[in-house]
């Protein structure tokens, strides 16, 4: 092997080690969601197990994400004063020791309060991840945000799959055994290479900030005109993600298997998130964000207005929707992580999450109630028009931002 092979696989290699922060902080990531989501798919195995009803299961669930939602704005506070790496280490720890009380058997109280430790745990990464990642790769937020979001999309797509090996080769406890001690592993690497690549905070990081301080962000026309932004968004999205199987059923004349196929194609398109988190570094975040919501907008719309079509126009709009929605994701956090300030950036990523969690957890709830007394054509015309307002908002957003 000559000289110069040897020294440029030496450089690639050190920039490939300039990612491991990154790399660290999306396994944690696909880690948290692998967890949330195994659950539900062991529900009826659980149900047999702890003799526990449907009712009680889906309390323990609803529980679990309750404590997550909760944990948005401490963990991202706790972050303003301790230090960004401190608070993902600690809550993939607690995530791991949730995970590990279910590798022996156990009453139904000890999975309840092992689902609370995994909903505790995995609701401190977030929030603080897309924080200590912008300050880490200021030239490629993006982009890194991107990778973020997808490795937790394909974390929510594995579980399910790892679910169905479990029960067939071993049991649920295996499963839970090895996620516990990969989370352990993964929180000891976070906290041996992240402090090599985070830059030291601004010296008055860390100054005691309120409630009130964090709220006070909102005052700032530009911030509070790009949370409208995403809070119509989260409402728009969390609603057609609630219902979409049956609105293709009942208004769109599909059969529930093939609506549930064209439903996966939501999600299929996950892997955009990468693309246009690469590209917000490129060309500005603004441009890419009027682009995703825009086909977000469009493809819901079409949605609505084609009612009973081809199962391929129907297909269209759904992957419409799909692409524009997961495009969004990551550059919406790179936003976000630029316009507010570093003194109070988990703080304030907390607040805009809480309420980001608060629309989407309401939208279901409307939708249910609208479609039940005027039909699913107005009820996915209101998300329609929520999406239309988000692409609305991202031009006074743009406005303000040239001032």
């Amino acid at each position: 092997m000559s000289s110069g092979l040897i020294a440029r696989t030496r450089t690639r290699l050190r920039r490939l080690a300039g990612f491991d922060a990154l790399l660290l902080s999306a396994a944690i990531w696909f880690l948290a969601k692998f967890l949330r989501y195994a659950f539900p798919p062991l529900f009826p195995t659980f149900g047999e197990t702890f003799a526990a009803s449907n009712a009680e299961l889906g309390a323990a669930f609803t529980a679990m994400m309750t404590v997550y939602a909760a944990m948005q704005f401490p963990s991202g506070a706790l972050a303003d004063r301790v230090g960004a790496v401190r608070v993902v280490v600690a809550g993939a720890v607690v995530a791991a020791v949730g995970a590990l009380v279910l590798v022996v058997p156990s009453p139904f109280a000890a999975l309840v309060g092992a689902m609370l430790l995994v909903g505790f745990g995995t609701g401190a990464h977030k929030t603080v991840a897309v924080r200590l990642l912008s300050r880490t790769y200021p030239t490629h937020t993006g982009r890194a945000l991107g990778v973020l979001d997808t490795f937790g999309a394909l974390g929510g797509v594995a579980a399910p799959a790892a679910v169905v090996v479990a029960l067939a080769r071993a049991d649920w406890h295996t499963l839970f055994a090895v996620a516990g001690a990969v989370g352990l592993a993964l929180a000891v690497a976070f906290a041996v290479r992240a402090p090599r690549r985070v830059p030291p905070p601004a010296e008055d990081a860390g100054d005691d900030a309120g409630l009130r301080t964090y709220l006070g962000l909102l005052t700032d026309p530009l911030f509070a005109a790009f949370v409208g932004v995403t809070l119509a968004f989260s409402f728009a999205y969390n609603g057609v993600v609630a219902f979409l199987p049956l609105y293709l059923a009942e208004r769109g004349g599909l059969s529930s298997a093939t609506a549930s196929l064209v439903y996966s194609g939501l999600f299929a398109v996950s892997l955009v998130q990468l693309v246009t988190g690469d590209l917000s570094d490129r060309v500005g975040r603004l441009p890419v964000i009027g682009v995703t919501l825009g086909l977000a907008a469009v493809g819901l719309t079409a949605l609505v207005a084609v009612g009973t079509a081809p199962l391929a126009v129907l297909g269209a709009a759904v992957v419409a929707v799909g692409l524009g929605s997961h495009g969004f994701r990551p550059v919406r956090g790179a936003y976000l992580a630029a316009v507010i300030p570093e003194t109070a950036a988990g703080g304030g990523l907390g607040v805009v999450r809480t309420l980001l969690m608060g629309a989407g957890a309401v939208a279901p709830a409307v939708v249910g109630v609208v479609s039940e007394r005027a039909g699913f054509g107005v009820a996915f015309g209101l998300l329609a028009a929520s999406m239309c307002l988000a692409v609305v908002g991202v031009g006074v957003v743009a406005v303000l931002d040239r001032r």
